[in-house]
């Protein structure tokens, strides 16, 4: 945490002196209200009479002191909150740096609620920590430590009588301290599991109610709420025992130093100013001792929740960025050599022995049974994944020696599942090439087919999309994302079953359209449909993660079973419906 403190040490250092004139001036006035009660208002060195202007003097000087301490412990409150706040900050957006450097198995390592709540909740205790640390300890350490020095000051018999509470005091606090511990990493991890209830919850809320599962997801958030509140519940009973116990102790203090107090009255060598101020110095040392509990378990609810951001903070991202940017002479070329696959974690084999060239300018289509591989074989050429076995190529060179961005800068992708964000339609294209005229957005969208529908939408390109794209049809969301890809000047077009929603018109519009604004870009796409494929150049099909054939459409008719057999059903669909 040291790297993150550092810079933020100067806002700490005067929140620090702050906090030390605000104890010295608490710890001052115990000592001068002695002065006023014994010599001012009993007049104990003046033959009984009381001195009026001492009383005015010390009062006065008291006033001061509390506006000083008031004025330190204002300061005080600014520098630390600058100190946390910053270093909070500064922890939040370098989580959300690493977090977007993570490879897809290590989110899903993370899970998404669990980020969600190492980013918000646990950076908030941990700048909890860092506040109650630079303010609390310096506190609490004056406080405990001034007072008992003060105490022998005033009276050696009082400070002897504290000094034998103060171990009972420390192990009633160690004791539950102890017990405690073991609950906050418990918290946080509870609060995990309520944000990912959250997050899934409200991103599937229209299959939630169309399937009247909204009992159920009650029930199941209800559950994991119980479970947070429980932990909650047995911190708060460990501490609620403990602060009577600790007030106990201190009024036996009290009554101890009252009992001393009254017997060397008598004796006159003690004065009621001093038991006055022996008190005031116990409550203070109370004060110090519940605020050092409560530090303790804020250093501990923060310490666990360091750990947790400190594994996001020092996770290293899986996929190395290579060293290659440059250009090549090749624009648009993909070799798959000897490819096989695995997604890390397990020891299912998805893709084997793959072996594929996909020239530049081409149109090639996958088509397969659901799970044969097809979405993690284009996955590959982006590097979403690494390979297990073998190399993929772009442009004559392994995927693995780029640099992630030229990589990417290569390729536009289109999704299964159609992303769009809550801003204007005319953003969301423009999403992946920033800054790119509106002559090219509308141009885009002509070839995607989607210029007709966003035309009538109210206020056209400007329309706000809602949250997720849920304001627009499914197929009016492939075509905003579809635009999305055709936009960026990519060598390499890949369309993971992203014209799924659209009818066959539209999409044929589409291909046709996109063979003609784009002839020297390489076109990938993964379909269902014979209709969507049969135009290609080549037909891959793939059959339990292997190449089972390839060739053009008719070629494939003639030879390939896998092939037939798609076609045959699809026809005889068509033929249903037909009747």
């Amino acid at each position: 945490m040291w790297k993150y403190v550092k810079r933020y040490l100067h806002f700490a250092i005067l929140a620090a002196l702050c906090m030390i004139g605000e104890v010295l001036m608490d710890l001052i006035q115990p000592e001068l209200m002695s002065r006023i009660v014994d010599d001012g208002v009993l007049g104990i060195g003046n033959n009984n009479v009381g001195d009026l202007h001492l009383i005015l003097t010390l009062g006065i000087t008291m006033i001061g002191l509390v506006v000083f301490g008031g004025f330190c412990g204002s300061m005080n409150n600014v520098f630390v909150h600058m100190t946390a706040q910053n270093i909070g900050n500064e922890m939040r957006k370098d989580c959300f740096r690493r977090i977007m450097t993570f490879s897809f198995p290590q989110m899903d390592r993370f899970g998404t609620g669990s980020l969600v709540t190492r980013v918000t909740n646990d950076i908030t205790q941990v700048q909890n920590f860092v506040a109650q640390f630079v303010r609390g300890m310096i506190r609490t350490t004056m406080l405990t430590a001034g007072s008992i020095f003060f105490m022998f000051r005033l009276n050696r018999q009082f400070g002897l009588i504290v000094l034998c509470a103060f171990p009972f005091i420390v192990g009633c606090m160690a004791f539950c301290l102890y017990k405690a511990n073991p609950f906050f990493p418990r918290l946080q991890e509870q609060l995990d599991e309520i944000n990912e209830i959250m997050q899934e919850d409200v991103s599937g809320i229209r299959i939630i109610k169309a399937c009247v599962r909204e009992i159920y997801e009650k029930v199941r958030f209800g559950k994991a709420n119980n479970e947070l509140v429980k932990v909650q519940l047995r911190v708060l009973v460990i501490f609620a025992f403990m602060n009577p116990v600790m007030n106990a102790l201190m009024y036996v203090v009290v009554v101890l130093i009252l009992l001393v107090g009254s017997y060397e009255v008598q004796s006159g060598v003690t004065t009621p100013g001093t038991i006055m101020a022996a008190i005031t110095y116990t409550t203070q040392l109370l004060n110090g001792i519940l605020m050092l509990v409560m530090l303790f378990q804020n250093i501990s609810r923060g310490a666990a929740s360091w750990k947790r951001v400190k594994a996001v903070l020092e996770s290293e991202p899986e996929l190395k960025d290579g060293d290659f940017d440059g250009e090549t002479e090749e624009r648009g070329k993909i070799e798959f050599c000897d490819v096989s696959f695995a997604y890390p974690g397990t020891n299912q084999i998805v893709l084997r022995h793959i072996n594929l060239t996909i020239h530049p300018g081409e149109t090639v289509a996958i088509m397969g049974v659901t799970g044969c591989g097809k979405t993690t074989l284009v996955s590959l050429i982006p590097r979403f994944y690494d390979v297990s076995e073998g190399a993929v190529l772009v442009d004559g060179r392994d995927v693995r020696e780029y640099s992630q961005k030229a990589l990417r800068d290569k390729i536009a992708f289109t999704l299964q599942k159609s992303e769009l964000f809550n801003t204007s339609i005319k953003e969301n294209i423009a999403w992946g090439a920033p800054g790119e005229q509106e002559e090219k957005i509308y141009a885009a969208a002509l070839i995607a087919q989607a210029n007709d529908f966003i035309s009538e939408t109210p206020d056209g390109y400007d329309t706000v999309v809602a949250e997720r794209g849920m304001s627009l049809s499914g197929g009016q969301r492939q075509r905003i994302a579809i635009s999305r890809a055709v936009l960026k000047s990519a060598d390499i077009l890949i369309f993971d079953d992203s014209t799924s929603a659209l009818d066959l018109k539209t999409e044929a519009d589409l291909y046709a359209a996109l063979s003609e604004a784009r002839p020297k870009s390489t076109k990938i796409m993964i379909a269902q449909r014979i209709a969507s494929v049969r135009q290609a150049d080549k037909i891959v099909v793939l059959d339990n993660g292997r190449i089972a054939a390839c060739g053009t459409h008719e070629e494939l008719i003639r030879s390939c079973k896998t092939y037939q057999d798609i076609y045959s059903s699809q026809l005889g669909k068509e033929g249903e419906s037909d009747e």
